[in-house]
């Protein structure tokens, strides 16, 4: 990443300090990946006047985040006494993480609205009495090793994760050299076939890759992996890198880039993060079983994860001087995503659909088809021919049911052999649905330990 910094710094500063009011006890305010923090001693004050933020993020067109000074937050022990103390039995707590890198306090319960208190008031008083930012979410039903192992690596590298969130910082509010003109396309794979996902976008100033994959079902590294020998990649040149969804066609080969060198950023969804992780750790132990070289370890797959930064749908982020991301509903997976890129000011915009699905699920809603401007579409076309024509779903849960029933009659047992993510959630929900109306037999319905953990993440 490149890193010129020093008058875009200067100038959002002052715009901060000319703006926020007296007495909040400003300590520092610095880059915080693609966002700005503010830290203060009074942050309970500052968030009780969330229009001035508000204001101040509409002059600098940047996103702000309010955090409190480390030296006024109390120790992780006795605030997490607090947290107890202040939110209702009821509600259920299962597990508190604390991560000093950006001093939120992740609280999973079982009742979310009765541990926010009515209007937030539980949360306000939390900010009040330990000065941690807490973020309140739901505990699953089934808990996710997955999950809670990246939440712990993540808070254990606080220190490494606050250097590398301030130079993610630098190097998206640079300077630039010279105003965008130019947009290259390079597709480095997954053009004309299927896996090993890999698209490269540059402009005069920057460069993004759009997911990173590989061909599971090639045993050649020459056709297994995107091409990153073409003299157009040059991975210490590279801004970061965007996954579209976890499966390994288009997440697989990320953790290459990190054993060779790169240092910055990751965006995803937060669902991605948590599915791709799993199975690039899935994709080793298959590879080692096999007594194939692998091409990454797992310290590479904890490096990605040390530098993902995840987004929500709909949420416009700057991710290089020139270049904005916002990522929207794709319906093909839990967390798939359609990429928009907005590059320079209003010079050209990229819609990256990656795997998509234009139709109802029992579990997702249809991909977004609706974008402020399109200059360039990059669509998928997975039976996209004119004689691939699906037949009706209902036909087709039909048929499965039949054949169901019809096994189980002759006495024999029913094996379904899917993918762990996304095919297999839709098929539990179908044999829940119809053995619920009586149309499949109950009987004891075995998942494997892989679809388990990808349960657990839903």
């Amino acid at each position: 990443m490149q890193r010129r910094i020093e008058k875009p710094y200067e100038e959002i500063r002052n715009c901060i300090l000319e703006n926020i009011p007296s007495g909040i006890g400003i300590t520092r305010i610095e880059y915080e990946g693609p966002r700005i923090a503010i830290y203060t001693k009074k942050p309970e004050v500052l968030l009780g006047q969330s229009y001035v933020v508000a204001d101040i993020a509409g002059m600098i067109k940047k996103r702000i985040v309010v955090r409190a000074d480390p030296s006024v937050r109390l120790p992780e022990e006795e605030a997490e006494r607090k947290i107890k103390e202040i939110i209702p039995k009821d509600a259920g707590i299962s597990a508190i993480f604390f991560d000093p890198a950006t001093g939120e306090v992740t609280i999973e319960v079982k009742k979310p609205g009765l541990a926010l208190g009515k209007e937030g008031s539980n949360v306000q008083e939390i900010i009040k009495a330990t000065r941690w930012s807490p973020k309140i979410v739901k505990a699953s039903p089934i808990p996710s090793k997955t999950i809670t192992q990246i939440i712990h690596y993540v808070c254990s590298m606080s220190r490494e994760r606050e250097r590398i969130m301030r130079e993610v910082g630098e190097a998206v509010f640079r300077t630039p050299v010279v105003e965008t003109k130019n947009v290259r396309v390079t597709f480095l794979g997954g053009s004309m076939e299927v896996g090993r996902s890999a698209i490269l976008v540059q402009t005069d100033e920057s460069s993004v890759l759009l997911d990173c994959g590989v061909n599971p079902a090639s045993t050649n590294p020459r056709d297994g992996f995107p091409r990153l020998n073409v003299p157009e990649f040059d991975l210490d040149r590279l801004d970061a890198v965007v996954i579209t969804h976890a499966h390994l066609d288009h997440s697989g080969f990320l953790p290459f880039l990190y054993k060779y060198g790169y240092d910055g950023p990751v965006y995803c969804s937060m669902p991605t993060l948590s599915l791709m992780t799993l199975l690039q750790l899935d994709y080793l132990q298959v590879l080692e079983s096999e007594g194939r070289v692998t091409p990454y370890s797992k310290a590479d797959i904890r490096d990605a994860v040390l530098h993902a930064i995840t987004l929500r749908f709909n949420e416009v982020t700057d991710i290089a001087p020139d270049i904005r991301l916002t990522l929207h509903n794709a319906g093909h997976i839990l967390g798939s995503s359609i990429v928009h890129l907005h590059i320079g000011r209003g010079l050209h915009n990229i819609v990256y659909t990656g795997d998509f699905k234009f139709g109802y699920t029992r579990l997702l809603r249809p991909a977004a088809s609706t974008f402020p401007r399109v200059e360039t579409l990059i669509m998928e076309s997975t039976y996209g021919a004119p004689e691939d024509v699906m037949p009706p779903r209902k036909s087709v849960e039909e048929e499965f049911a039949r054949v169901v029933n019809q096994t189980l009659k002759d006495g024999g047992k029913v094996l379904i052999p899917v993918p762990a993510v996304g095919r297999a959630q839709e098929i539990m929900v179908v044999l829940d649905e119809y053995m619920r109306r009586g149309e499949i037999a109950e009987v004891p319905v075995y998942v494997e330990g892989m679809i388990e953990e990808a349960n657990g993440i839903h």
